[in-house]
């Protein structure tokens, strides 16, 4: 009895000492650790984890290059901390893009001028992969984790651009950090390593394709990953290239397609490169990448995370900017609607461009809940974080969830003389006929939408606001059109006028969209037109949170060509538009008599 005293006495004299090598938890998120932040007691190392896949073909699994930076406490006193993990293509370095373009100069609908193949590039091989995250994350409690995808670096496999392999990938790593996959020491052959400082529970966040592979992994529905934090990500790469059956650049990289970023990419130094060239970028993506027709087929599906968007059980943070163009806000939002329901999701969205993560207290308070599965009771927090305009990008104001939860609908009319600048209107006006448009790729968008008379578009616009509106949603437009071509570019800019530069600047976009005519009945089969017949289609903007203040003018531009995304025919294409078959509906917080007094119409 006396000896079993003496050891609860000694256990409880040790136990604050232990204590202080934990992680320390204040106001729902893990606070800074000193006894972790001391950089050069950090453990690092560098392993290859055996993935379930052969992507290059030479027998032997791939095996994935990984690197791990971990506390001294991991291995002097036994702790076990939760992994934060980012994936990527690009830490090996990337290619020059100038000589790897698409010439975008050719008729729409039709095959594209041939390209030069590209020889590859010497990669960048540095020690460790990378430093990110890891002044954030090691010194409140967690191990930080960064890996190399396949084809890339020093990681073995092809690159597939959204194949399988890249979804693999990733869940080979959470697989070892779980026990479940081996680890060895070198690509070939090497001592096995384990991960016994895991606690098994990992948390994917990143950037782009950096923030691609987070839900990538997901979709295969690993254990063990419980929380994503995908910022501004790709979740199909048909909707990256291709928008409603166009052929649609992103935006700031006109030419570009899944063969261009497959070179973009293809860094790993190996005797299978010619394979993989050969396989995947001169085989599979001839036989699907369809650039002439832009249709949706298997080879898009399968690099569409919609498709297997019920594997996923991690809880998502998802992160996007309204105004990103290179990879559009559709990308986050229609992966969101998907998990209602499915996993705690919460929604952080800013107004500047691509990038740009959530505050660094929101990430450690949802990686904190589902990693040290600490009660802090997030997923009661409001649902949809969004920065104002003019606020800074890291004050996001709380909403209940997004589209706001007052946002209707709200269906506007053109009516004839758009040439110059004619009304768009909540009443529809009877019998206001057709009305053309030359195409013309020579004028940029911003041209046209403040031009005083052009026949290369046709612009609608509504009275000067007399009150601030906001848009929040996804806008849709109806269209009946006839082309003089069998196959035409179709844009259209919703935009708030008048469109300033300059210290006083004010107005610009507020969303756009593309659709190609040919997909009028389906997305998977093109129809070419019939010269001077009319189809009807209807499709989605890109998605919006946007104030639109009191003395601005919302205006629909239609034009053909545009200049900044699509394909550049030669000029002369003539495009009907019919106006009583024609409209664009608009979110609307408040619904229509929110939009009546704006406008004065109540």
């Amino acid at each position: 009895m006396k000896r079993t005293l003496l050891l609860v006495a000694l256990a409880l004299l040790i136990q604050p000492l232990w204590a202080q090598t934990g992680p320390v938890f204040e106001n729902g998120m893990a606070q800074v650790v000193e006894a972790f932040s001391d950089e050069s007691a950090w453990i690092r190392e560098e392993v290859w984890v055996e993935t379930e896949f052969d992507s290059d073909g030479d027998g032997a699994l791939d095996r994935v290059h990984a690197a791990v930076v971990r506390q001294a406490q991991t291995e002097t006193e036994g702790l076990q901390v939760p992994v934060i993990y980012g994936s990527s293509p690009y830490y090996a370095g990337t290619a020059g893009l100038a000589d790897l373009f698409w010439d975008v100069r050719h008729e729409v609908g039709q095959e594209p001028p041939e390209k030069e193949k590209f020889d590859g590039f010497k990669p960048r091989i540095q020690p460790g992969i990378s430093n990110g995250y890891v002044a954030d994350w090691l010194p409140r409690g967690f191990a930080v984790v960064h890996s190399e995808s396949p084809g890339t670096g020093l990681s073995q496999g092809c690159p597939t651009v959204g194949g399988m392999n890249e979804s693999l990938a990733p869940k080979a790593v959470i697989d070892w950090l779980n026990g479940r996959a081996k680890a060895y020491t070198a690509p070939v052959g090497g001592e096995e390593i384990a991960a016994g400082w895991s606690t098994g529970n990992v948390g994917m966040t990143g950037t782009s394709y950096n923030g691609t592979l987070p839900l990538a992994a997901a979709t295969t529905g690993v254990d063990g990953l419980k929380a994503i934090i995908p910022v501004a990500p790709n979740t199909s790469y048909w909707h990256y290239y291709r928008t409603n059956g166009l052929v649609r650049h992103p935006g700031g990289y006109l030419g570009e397609d899944i063969d261009v970023l497959y070179d973009f990419i293809h860094s790993q130094e190996s005797d299978r490169r010619d394979y993989c060239n050969a396989t995947i970028r001169d085989g599979e993506y001839v036989e699907g990448m369809d650039r002439a027709t832009g249709d949706y087929n298997d080879f898009w599906a399968g690099r569409d995370y919609l498709n297997v968007i019920d594997n996923v059980k991690a809880a998502t943070l998802m992160a996007h900017a309204f105004n990103d163009w290179n990879v559009m806000p559709e990308h986050s939002v229609r992966i969101v609607e998907a998990l209602e329901g499915q996993v705690p999701v919460q929604m952080y969205y800013h107004q500047g461009g691509h990038g740009g993560p959530p505050p660094l207290d929101m990430m450690n308070k949802w990686f904190t809940r589902f990693l040290y599965d600490v009660e802090n009771g997030v997923e009661n927090d409001p649902k949809a974080w969004i920065v104002r305009e003019g606020d800074e990008r890291l004050e996001p104001t709380p909403y209940a969830d997004y589209p706001h939860p007052e946002s209707e609908g709200v269906r506007l009319f053109p009516a004839k003389g758009g040439q110059y600048t004619a009304a768009l209107s909540l009443e529809q006006s009877p019998s206001q006929g057709v009305e053309s448009l030359v195409d013309n790729v020579s004028f940029d968008g911003r041209s046209l939408a403040t031009a005083e008379y052009t026949n290369h578009r046709l612009l609608y616009v509504t009275p000067a606001l007399s009150q601030d509106i906001h848009i929040s949603g996804t806008a849709t437009m109806k269209v009946r059109l006839a082309a003089s071509k069998p196959a035409v570019n179709f844009s259209v800019w919703l935009v708030s006028l008048p469109w300033t530069e300059g210290r006083r600047a004010r107005g610009g976009i507020i969303t756009r969209g593309w659709f190609d005519p040919q997909n009028a009945e389906s997305m998977t089969e093109s129809m070419p037109l019939t010269p001077g017949e009319f189809v009807e289609f209807e499709f989605d903007l890109q998605p919006d949170d946007q104030v639109i203040p009191a003395g601005q003018k919302i205006g629909l531009m239609i034009m053909s060509s545009d200049r900044d995304f699509t394909l550049w025919p030669a000029p002369g294409a003539e495009l009907q538009v019919d106006l009583d078959a024609t409209s664009i509906e608009i979110p609307i917080v408040g619904g229509r008599a929110a939009l009546e007094d704006g406008m004065g119409t109540n």
